[in-house]
Parts: structure tokens; sequence; C-alpha cells
């Protein structure tokens, strides 16, 4: 468990004096980015910077960036003899969110990455949960400024065979799943983790059914029959998704846009 210097220290989080939204973008696979959210920046005018960790891309100074975006891959956060750099990654997500309070934005490993980073526990599932199934809301998650304007049950997409099995101290868990305890939390004022793929686009399932470690865990929780028959079943989910992208993207936007801290 974490001391209390880990509390309450996102109250310090600095004022912006600019009017764009400066987006860091941590990726461990080229193919699995930011998904939808990438047109929502695009419309508002802000432009993210990508750094491709797991390429050995060095994290570049925070003092130019809003808003940390972490995304998922097929690494796992216990993995550091195999891939070194998620001790530097872990580290840099502590400062970002400990000790300079910045807002951030973790999804799948990304979330179970801000878990690890502030003394949560990861560990893997019995059997991967991956495809359609819902989230519900616990009663922080339907009080929450991130979370406003969603029902209590939010259709989602899952492909994920970890699960983050102990927040840190001081998170608060925004919704759960019949499979996964800790699906979205928050730490802090403006640190979030979401398990499930809210940035799901069309393209999304074809492109990671190409990706052996998914397709192997696509292939252990659906079957063969259950991995054809998943793009069919996204496919009309698609709106829905974009919707509720849409508006986590404008609740974090209202939360921490030009203005805010």
């Amino acid at each position: 468990m974490q001391s209390d210097r880990f509390r309450h220290l996102t109250t310090a989080s600095p004022f912006r004096t600019h009017s764009i939204m400066r987006i860091l973008v941590f990726q461990h696979l080229a193919i699995e980015h930011p998904g939808i959210f990438r047109q929502f920046w695009r419309e508002d005018g802000y432009h993210p910077t990508t750094i491709e960790i797991d390429e050995g891309e060095p994290i570049p100074s925070f003092d130019n960036f809003d808003l940390l975006v972490v995304m998922g891959g097929p690494q796992d956060v216990w993995q550091e003899d195999r891939f070194p750099w998620l001790v530097q990654e872990k580290a840099a997500i502590r400062r970002w969110v400990v000790e300079i309070g910045k807002p951030y934005l973790g999804i799948c490993l990304g979330h179970q990455l801000l878990a690890s980073a502030l003394g949560g526990k990861v560990g893997k599932m019995p059997v991967p949960e991956v495809g359609l199934a819902p989230v519900t809301l616990t009663r922080d998650g339907m009080s929450d400024p991130a979370l406003t304007g969603f029902p209590q049950t939010v259709d989602s997409f899952h492909w994920h065979g970890a699960e983050v099995s102990e927040p840190p101290a001081g998170a608060t868990v925004l919704a759960s799943s019949s499979l996964c305890a800790v699906q979205a939390m928050r730490w802090g004022k403006h640190a979030y983790g979401f398990q499930y793929h809210c940035e799901i686009e069309p393209s999304t399932v074809d492109d990671w059914g190409q990706i052996p470690a998914y397709r192997a865990s696509l292939i252990k929780a659906l079957g063969e029959e259950g991995a054809a028959r998943l793009p069919g079943e996204v496919l009309p989910r698609l709106p829905g998704f974009r919707a509720s992208a849409l508006q986590l993207h404008r609740n974090l936007m209202t939360m921490i846009g030009p203005g805010r801290p």
C-alpha cells in the first residue's frame, strides 16, 4: 500500500494559460492507438504527440503537455525483465500523476499501468474477457464528472487477459463487469483508467485480430466460431460506442480544458 505522500497531491495541478490542449500519447504497439479519440482531437484542433514506448522512443519533458494518454498493448505490467522500458514508463506515469498532478487517461494496459505505478496490483485473469459485455457504473461512477450523462449500464467492448486485482490506495472504482471488478477507476482529481476499450472504431476488431497474442486470447475466450462472429456482432454497436466515446471526451475536456486546473 502507498504512504500518505501519494494522496491528494493532484490538487497542486498548474493552470494552463493557453487555449490548445497539448496531448502526449504513450503507445505500446503501433496499431493500438487512441482510435476514435484521434478524430475528436482533430475536430477540436488538438495535435497529439505520440511516443512509441515499445520501440525505444524517449519520453520527452512533461513541461509542454497537459494530458497524458496511455494506450493498451500485448505486454503485461509485471514483464519488466522482458520489457525493461516498463520500469521507466511506470516511473514517468507516477511522476505525471503524483508529483505534477496533471490529467491522465489510461486504456487497457494504460489502466493497469496506472494501478501498478501507484502501488496497486495487476494479475492474470482465469479467462480473458474478449468481446461484448456491459459494464455497470458504481455509485461513485454515477456521480463522477467524467461519466456525466452515462447510463448505469454501459455497452462496452473488451479485449484483455489481465486485470487490476487491487486498486492503489486512494483510488475510486467507477465501473465493474461480471468478470472484472475494476473496469474503471479514478485516482486523485483527474487520473482515469478504463479497462474496456472506449476508443473502439470500425477497423479495431480486424486490426487486432492480426496480432498473434490478441488472436490467441480471442480464440481462448470465444472459440473459433465466436471469434468469426465477433466483427459482425460489433458492427451494429459502433454508433453507440462512438457516442459513448464522444461523451467521455467532452466530459474530460470540460473538466480539464482551457482555463481549468
